[in-house]
């Protein structure tokens, strides 16, 4: 049995990370290059994913973007339908739904979303790193680069990989604003003088700032010390969530290969006439060499792991050249590494599952019910009847109509089962595009037409000719 010392050193890793040493300064990473199957699709996902983020905001419905975010004038635009501030339900129901789609994904397949998906891991791995590989080399090409006097090569291939870096991020701030207010807008600001839109300009040097800043400094410290995803998985992660992990089981005790004492006629060395440890692992060090956040996955599941699969490409490809079963390092649970359990679907999940599955069903029953255009109907505050030579009785209401829709759209109202006439205060009410409005209207009804003092009436709200809504309120008279 293992001491309490032994057991103290074996998770010493975990009291610091790799990117900072005991001096608290940071240590640069040099990532090599990854090659692999797993690679393989991870760029045929990640090309997909760009083309989409830099396609959308060029598609257009009916003149319209088919997704805007415009934070500024509360405006948002998702596959052509307009959600304004008057939708925060939806909103509000929406991120709760997309919290526990998180939270049962990650339970199931851990930080799977940082190494496929995460535009910080798409645009750092797939993207600007290529950039350096292509420009300066290799891991060890680049660290030679750092530690060489500043010459013409050295400062021709610094300049132009810094040149590209801002371009890079010009091209995504510009995108990030067409996601914001639009691209004719972005266009308009790009294609006129700083001076003539000032706060635009400021707004894309700060957006392109900010992305130079995370892809050429931050990096994967954007990972480890800023995103809070990382540490969610300390308490959503359980021994069944599959995750990149190393087969203890079969990799240890790890060790070295080593050259048996005599290799006759001096041929050429093979497998053969290598002496193997009692465990797979040969201790090589290439599944720290590629991890792109410089941790040891062999330690186990850490906070800084993105799962993005380079140990695992790693570790196969010289488990090849030793004869060796591949999947030392692979996707799997805990107890599929120590008792062989396959996946299965726990409580937890069922749990999670049923959840999601109910706020999905909610979400999606009050979008089906959405109306285009949405009114509230209210009696003006603390006024009272008012009571007209021809025997009429007057009530004075707010409308607030939202609408929904690009276009403008004139609306009226009519009363239902009641006699009765409703007259607008502006003579017309036009509920414009994208917007709430609000009016003032009257209702005349004959005291005949009342018996008792609070009388309930409905109103139809109607555009185009069609009804699209029907109101409930109370009508006040005299006793």
């Amino acid at each position: 049995m293992d001491t309490l010392e032994e057991i103290i050193n074996e998770e010493a890793y975990r009291d610091s990370i790799a990117t900072v040493d005991q001096d608290g300064k940071r240590i640069w990473i040099y990532p090599r290059k990854p090659k692999g199957y797993f690679h393989n699709w991870r760029k045929w996902v990640t090309a997909v994913l760009l083309a989409v983020f830099f396609i959308t905001p060029l598609l257009k419905v009916n003149g319209h973007p088919v997704m805007m975010f415009n934070i500024f004038e509360r405006t948002f635009i998702f596959f052509g339908r307009v959600f304004t501030p008057h939708d925060f339900y939806l909103v509000a129901i929406g991120g709760i739904t997309f919290f526990v789609f998180i939270i049962l994904f990650t339970v199931a397949f851990g930080r799977i979303w940082c190494g496929w998906a995460c535009p910080q891991t798409l645009f750092m791995e797939m993207v600007f790193r290529k950039i350096e590989y292509w420009i300066e080399g290799d891991a060890n090409q680049q660290r030679k680069l750092n530690a060489r006097p500043w010459d013409a090569d050295k400062i021709l291939r610094k300049t132009a990989k810094q040149v590209i870096f801002v371009a890079f991020s010009l091209l995504i701030a510009h995108t990030a604003m067409a996601y914001l207010i639009g691209l004719d807008k972005t266009l308009e600001i790009i294609s006129r003088p700083p001076s003539e839109n000032l706060s635009g300009f400021i707004g894309l040097m700060a957006f392109t700032f900010v992305f130079y800043g995370v892809f050429a400094y931050l990096r994967e410290q954007a990972c480890i010390a800023v995103c809070p995803y990382g540490r969610l998985q300390g308490v959503l992660l359980g021994k069944d969530s599959i995750v990149i992990s190393y087969d203890t089981v079969r990799g240890e005790p790890r060790g070295k290969l080593r050259r048996k004492a005599k290799v006759e006629n001096q041929r050429p060395l093979t497998i053969e006439d290598l002496v193997r440890p009692e465990g797979d692992c040969i201790d090589c060090g290439l599944c720290v060499q590629v991890c792109p956040t410089g941790i040891d996955i062999r330690n186990g599941t850490q906070l800084e792991c993105v799962n993005c699969t380079a140990c695992i490409d790693a570790c196969d490809t010289v488990m090849e050249k030793i004869d060796k079963p591949t999947g030392l390092i692979r996707y799997a649970s805990y107890n599929e590494i120590v008792s062989g359990k396959k996946f299965r679907f726990t409580p937890r999940l069922m749990a999670y599952t049923a959840v999601l599955v109910l706020l999905l069903g909610v979400l999606g029953s009050l979008l089906i019910q959405r109306s285009p255009i949405q009114s509230t109907i209210l009696r003006v505050p603390g006024a009272l009847f008012q009571e007209a030579k021809d025997g009429q009785i007057t009530n004075i209401y707010q409308i607030h109509v939202t609408n929904n829709l690009f276009e403008d759209k004139t609306v009226s109202l009519r009363l239902k089962d009641i006699q009765g006439t409703i007259t607008i205060a502006s003579g017309s009410l036009t509920a414009e595009a994208s917007s709430t409005t609000s009016g003032v209207f009257v209702v005349s009804i004959p005291a005949t037409a009342l018996q008792q003092m609070k009388t309930n009436i409905t109103m139809e709200v109607i555009v185009d000719g069609e009804v699209i809504q029907t109101k409930s309120t109370t009508f006040i008279g005299p006793m």
